[in-house]
Parts: structure tokens; C-alpha cells; sequence
């Protein structure tokens, strides 16, 4: 028989479980009968014990020898989706499972207790940041207690005077006096953004915004300055706030605050009336410096609190867009946020934005970003410049509050709002990127929206759709997911070389980039991750051509016209292997193509990345030898593949650049090559290298001319 006492022990420990799972989100999705099924069978073997003798029913420890232990494999590709994807829905679960070999419940409840994992290392580190703030803050008023007591000065040590106590004193009772009015102060700030109330007087505990550890020391606000930054944090604090209700409300206002026209595709701000409505943050504008103020509205298959987190994480930023963010970095944290969706998050970072072309200057800044809630299932990412804060003469542009509002309208799909609100000096952009710049395409909200649209396509297709498969490769999610990181690496390598961004690694060969000509930097590369070592050679010219951009992307992008400009093919077969499609169409997609030459009797694997929208489009590619494609097939490191990519970066040629379907009269295009020049690094790179590099660009500028001319 069954004491009360253990079947109620039992039942609390079951009922106990069951709540705790419970507490994950995600159990709404499961069935109600499964559930219950699990409980009456955990129940059903928790009644044949025999409670009083200790014993075991054989039967339950014949069914306990059928828990599953996961394999290392099954182990590795879920943490692989988990990191990509901690809520997968139940079209990625039910492939997870096909793939591993695993229930469906098996899957969802290895997420569901790894997301719980992770949740509790967070709220223990935490813990452990306050428990030592505490220790710290209870020794100090220990210490200046007995001080007091005991008749010493607080600074040297030394014995104090009746006098000077009391000096001592009232100083101190000053002081606080001065803290705590300033305390107040900031506290309603905060409050403003976190949903806490204000602070009494009488209250003695800091404001209520986490300051967490980023290296660089725990820091509480107040009116220190940031290291390295020299703005107060109080003034930071301010002008995110009020850079959160501008940014709202330029993603929100339609007329008169934005002007429609008719020859003109996207809206233009009225700034009259934004004089008038939006001046709280960084006040008037510089002078001398343009604007550039664009909005774009897209939708994306993507739920908003995983575009909010790809946002808050500097790394994952620069991955998702890695054709704009040359580099990033978060330096300071202010609050985390809420743990569920970032709300209150608020960050210090810098960057430098690009574009694929050394004509043009990249921008560089520092900036603060801010995440907030703004209604039920509707956040606001905003970030605005604090290079305008400190003193800079040469100050050349700076990022007035934008950002974007992300609405999330189904389960896996969002609405993105993006803002670009910038001031720029453009007198060092070239002449034949001017007007395409100053219409605020080139840095412009359309180019992020678009990115973000390509990049959330990209991943969906990855996780749930069969790529075009020929021959046998590519046959899981971590292969795929394996080459899509690779493609991601081999952009940003590109669009780094062929930008004006300034590296200590890359030098410019003296003679070249005169004239709107060739541009050669070289880099001398040993022991590098990811790289072959020698001297790399990054040779890039941007010209303007009298053709269509859409015919000229065409052109580039077809299998059967490469032989006409690529030097890699040399008159042999091209054959697509596998393809990622984006979702958005066939142009946009990674591809692996075999080109064989049976003369030559040699053949080699390409990796190229095509994309297209109105933003721009590009056509890159780098070859790709047996070890590399062994590391993509075995689920390898693909950060360890060697690439040296080269390919096309298309723009259009202004104003009418995006109008009538690309279907414009001229394009901006660039071609990059890199080139290992040597193997050993130490060598000194001839003249004539560089000349016959040269010769080489412009031979196939020449033929791309030619091609689409006739």
C-alpha cells in the first residue's frame, strides 16, 4: 500500500516540476493531452514503489533504462539552432527532429530547459555583480562610521581637532545634502524609461538602473564621466530619452512632418516643422553640414524580440549587416534590460559605416543605443550621435536620433520602421557619388531596411527550406547555416578592402587611387585566422557606365556571360551545385559553382553571394579548394576557410537610381580583386606586380564595357 505522506510527497514533487516548466512561454504551444499523459505516467510509476521497504518495481526500472541520453551530434546541432534561434517554432522543431532522429517533445523540452539553463547563469551573475556592490558599499559606510567616531579625517587618517570635526562634519552633512537632491533628479530621469517610481528624499539606494560589468569596470550612474568618452552619464541618460520620443515620432507622423513627391519614391522631411516639433535632444544643427533624412517600412519574417537581441549584441550587428557595419563595439552598459525582450537597455558603442566603394568616406562615431517598449508587442531601438557632446573641431557628420520602431503583427512576422536622420560634410566624396549621397540613398534608411529584409529571409531559408541540391551536398541546417557564416565572412572581407575605412593592416601603394584610377592596398598576412599568409593585394576602381543597372547586375550574375569578364573560368563549364535562396528571389542567394576545363584538365568550387534591391546589388565571389569545402561538408569552423574574395558592387547613379525597376540610364560600379601576391610574407612586392594587377582591372572593365555596351 501507498502512505498518504510519500503519494503526497510525490504528487508536490510532480506538480512542483510541472509548475516550473510551466514558467517558460513556450509550453502554451504544447499539447494539453500530452501533458497530462506525462503526469499520469510519472504518477502511475510513482504508485508502485514500495515506499515503506525501499524497494523498486522492477517495471519502473525497466522503464527508466528507456530514457533517452542524447547523442554528441543531436547535442551540437541543437546548440547550433539555439544559438542562431532560442524559440524555434514548430516547423523548425519538426525538422530539428527528422534530422536528429528525436521526438518532437524531446526537441522542445532540450529548448525549453536550455533556455531555463541559460536564464538562471544570467540571474546568478547578476546576483553575484549586486552581492559584491553591496559588500563593497556596507564596508565603505563601516569605515566612515568609525571614523567619524573615532575623531579621524575621512582622507589622510589623521586625528582631527574639535574644530576641524565639526568642519568635517557639516561638509559631510553638505555633501549629502548635494547627493541626494542630485540623486532625485536622476532617478526621475530614469523613471522616465524603466517604469520605476522616483525615489523619495528619505531613500538612500541609488537610482534603479542595473550597471553590469563590460570590462571596463562596474560603473553606478551619477556624474562621473564614462572612461575614454568625457560626457556624464546623467547627460547620456537624457539625451536617450529624449532621442526615444523622437524617433517614435518621426517613424510614426506622416504629413506634414514627411512630404511625399511625384518624381521622387521615398518621403522627404519637412524641416520646418521638424525645427519645431524635434530639438530636445541634440538641439540645432551644425552648421555647414547637409542633411540626409529618410524612412523605410518593410516587413520581415522574423519575431521582433529577435531582431530587438540581434540589435543589443555588437557582434551579431556587424554579422547581419555586413556589407554597412565595417566595425563595432559595444563599450559601456548601462541597464540590460528586462531579460524577456531588452526593455531599458541602454548601451554605449561605436562604429564605422561603409560603403563599397574608396570614393566615398566612411563614417565613424560613437552613439548611444536605447531599447523601449513602446506598446503591447511594439518596440523602439534608437541611437544617436555623442560625438557632437564633446569638443571636435573637425567634426564631419554626426547621426542625429534615429533607429527603428519593430512592430511584431504574427507570430513569425515583424513590421520595421527604420529612421536615418543624419548631418554630413561631403566635400571629400567624388564628384560622381555626390548626387547619390546627398539624396541619403547611399547611408539611408532604405539600405538598412532592405538588408534587414534580405538578411531575415536568408536565415528562414536556412533553417526550413531544401536548398536547390544537384549532387548530394549540403544535405542539413548546420551545413547550410556552415555556408551562409562563410558568405557573411566573404562580404564583410570584401566590402572592408574595398571601402575607404582605414586599417593599420592595409597600406596604399604609393602611385595608385589618383584620378578616380586603380587603388592597391597591401597587407602582409602570417598566422592570421581565416587567412592564406603572404602579401595580399586588394586592388579596386570605381567607375560610371552609360548602361541600365539591372542589365549590368544581370550580366555579371549569369553563368553563361561569365566566361567574357572572368579570369577563374578560362573558358570552362560552369555547373551551380547547391544554391540558399533568400527567399526574395532567385538573384538573391548563395551559390557553390563547379567550373571545370577539360583542356586545362583542372576544376574548382566558387562560393558567390548574389544580392539585388534598390539599395544596390552585388555579385561576390572567392574559390575554394578541397580542405575548405571538406570543413563546410564535415560541419567544420567555417571561420578557419582561407578566402580572398573579389566580385562587382552596383549602385545606381542618383536621384532616379530606384526608379522604374532599375531600369536607369547609368550605373556606379566597383570591382575589387585580391591576390596573393607571395608566400612569404617578408618579400617586398615588385612594381610590376602592381602594374600587371593594374592592367588586369582595367582589361576587365574594359570587356564588362564592351559586353553590355553592344
Amino acid at each position: 500500500m501507498l502512505q498518504n505522506g510519500d503519494h503526497g510527497q510525490n504528487v508536490s514533487d510532480v506538480s512542483q516540476g510541472s509548475h516550473q516548466e510551466m514558467e517558460d512561454t513556450d509550453i502554451l504551444d504544447t499539447d494539453e493531452n500530452e501533458l497530462q499523459k506525462l503526469l499520469e505516467d510519472e504518477l502511475e510509476e510513482d504508485s508502485e514503489f514500495g515506499s515503506s521497504t525501499g524497494e523498486q518495481n522492477p517495471r519502473r526500472v525497466a522503464r527508466r533504462k528507456k530514457f533517452h541520453r542524447h547523442t554528441q551530434r543531436q547535442i551540437h546541432e541543437m546548440e547550433a539552432l539555439f544559438r542562431e534561434c532560442p524559440h524555434p517554432d514548430d516547423k523548425q522543431r519538426k525538422e530539428l527532429s527528422r534530422a536528429l532522429g528525436l521526438e518532437l517533445l524531446q526537441v522542445k523540452f532540450w529548448f525549453q530547459n536550455k533556455r531555463t539553463q541559460i536564464k538562471a547563469q544570467n540571474e546568478r551573475q547578476e546576483n553575484s555583480h549586486l552581492r559584491e556592490e553591496s559588500v563593497r558599499l556596507s564596508s565603505e559606510s563601516t569605515m566612515m562610521r568609525e571614523a567619524l567616531r573615532q575623531g579621524l579625517c575621512i582622507n589622510c587618517g589623521g586625528c582631527l581637532a574639535m574644530g576641524e570635526w565639526a568642519s568635517e562634519g557639516n561638509d559631510l552633512r553638505a555633501e549629502n545634502a548635494k547627493l541626494k537632491g542630485e540623486i532625485e533628479r536622476i532617478s526621475a530621469i530614469v523613471a522616465k524609461y524603466v517604469g520605476k517610481q522616483p525615489m523619495n528624499s528619505h531613500q538612500h539606494s541609488p537610482p534603479v538602473i542595473p550597471c553590469l560589468g563590460t570590462g571596463l569596470g562596474v560603473y553606478n550612474v551619477g556624474l562621473e564621466l564614462v572612461e575614454g568618452i568625457g560626457i556624464e552619464k546623467q547627460v547620456i541618460i537624457e539625451l536617450a530619452v529624449a532621442s526615444m520620443d523622437e524617433v517614435i515620432g518621426m517613424a510614426q507622423l506622416g504629413e506634414p512632418l514627411w512630404m511625399s513627391r511625384i518624381d521622387w519614391p521615398l518621403d522627404t522631411l519637412n524641416e520646418g516643422i521638424y525645427n519645431q516639433s524635434f530639438l530636445k535632444g541634440l538641439g540645432m544643427k551644425l552648421t555647414g553640414l547637409k542633411t540626409e533624412a529618410t524612412r523605410q517600412t518593410v516587413v520581415v519574417p522574423m519575431k521582433a524580440v529577435n531582431i530587438i537581441e540581434m540589435l543589443m549584441d555588437a557582434n551579431r550587428w556587424m554579422a547581419f549587416f555586413p556589407s554597412i557595419v565595417s566595425r563595432g563595439a559595444t563599450l559601456d552598459v548601462y541597464s540590460r534590460g528586462a531579460a524577456d525582450n531588452f526593455n531599458g537597455a541602454l548601451q554605449v558603442m561605436s562604429a564605422m559605416f561603409q560603403m563599397a566603394t574608396p570614393l566615398v568616406p566612411s563614417r565613424e562615431g560613437l552613439f548611444v543605443r536605447y531599447c523601449k517598449q513602446h506598446a503591447e508587442k511594439t518596440w523602439a531601438v534608437v541611437d544617436v550621435s555623442l560625438d557632437g557632446l564633446r569638443t571636435n573641431p573637425s567634426l564631419t557628420w554626426r547621426r542625429r536620433p534615429s533607429g527603428c520602431l519593430i512592430q511584431e503583427i504574427s507570430e513569425s512576422f515583424s513590421k520595421v520602421t527604420w529612421v536615418e536622420h543624419m548631418e554630413v560634410d561631403d566635400t571629400d566624396v567624388a564628384e560622381i557619388y555626390k548626387p547619390l549621397v546627398n539624396s541619403g540613398l547611399a547611408f539611408g534608411a532604405q539600405r538598412w531596411a532592405l538588408a534587414l529584409k534580405r538578411q531575415c529571409h536568408r536565415i528562414t531559408s536556412v533553417n526550413n527550406d531544401a536548398p536547390v541540391n544537384q549532387i548530394g551536398v549540403l544535405t542539413s541546417v548546420v551545413m547550410r547555416k556552415n555556408l551562409m557564416k562563410l558568405s557573411e565572412r566573404m562580404v564583410r572581407i570584401f566590402a572592408n578592402g574595398v571601402s575607404s575605412a582605414t586599417s593599420d593592416q592595409w597600406s596604399l601603394v604609393a602611385g595608385t587611387g589618383a584620378n578616380n584610377g586603380v587603388r592597391a592596398t597591401t597587407q602582409k598576412r602570417q598566422n592570421q585566422r581565416g587567412s592564406p599568409p603572404g602579401i595580399i593585394v586588394n586592388a579596386t576602381t570605381s567607375v560610371w557606365l552609360q548602361v541600365p543597372t539591372r542589365r549590368l547586375f544581370e550580366f555579371l550574375h549569369s553563368e553563361t556571360s561569365r566566361c567574357q569578364w572572368d579570369i577563374l573560368t578560362k573558358n570552362g563549364v560552369i555547373e551551380e551545385v547547391s544554391q540558399v535562396a533568400d527567399g526574395g528571389s532567385h538573384e538573391n542567394c548563395i551559390s557553390l559553382l563547379h567550373v571545370k576545363n577539360e583542356s586545362l584538365q583542372s576544376s574548382v568550387m566558387v562560393l558567390q553571394e548574389s544580392s539585388m534591391d534598390a539599395s544596390g546589388a552585388y555579385v561576390i565571389y572567392a574559390p575554394l579548394d578541397d580542405a575548405a569545402m571538406g570543413m563546410v561538408l564535415d560541419n567544420g569552423d567555417p571561420d578557419l576557410v582561407e578566402l580572398l574574395p573579389s566580385g562587382f558592387a552596383i549602385l545606381p547613379d542618383g536621384l532616379v537610381g530606384v526608379l522604374n525597376e532599375w531600369n536607369t540610364a547609368a550605373s556606379l560600379l566597383t570591382v575589387s580583386f585580391q591576390i596573393l601576391l607571395h608566400a612569404a610574407p617578408s618579400e617586398r612586392i615588385p612594381v610590376s606586380s602592381i602594374s600587371a594587377i593594374n592592367n588586369l582591372i582595367a582589361g576587365i572593365v574594359d570587356r564588362i564595357k564592351s559586353a553590355v555596351s553592344s
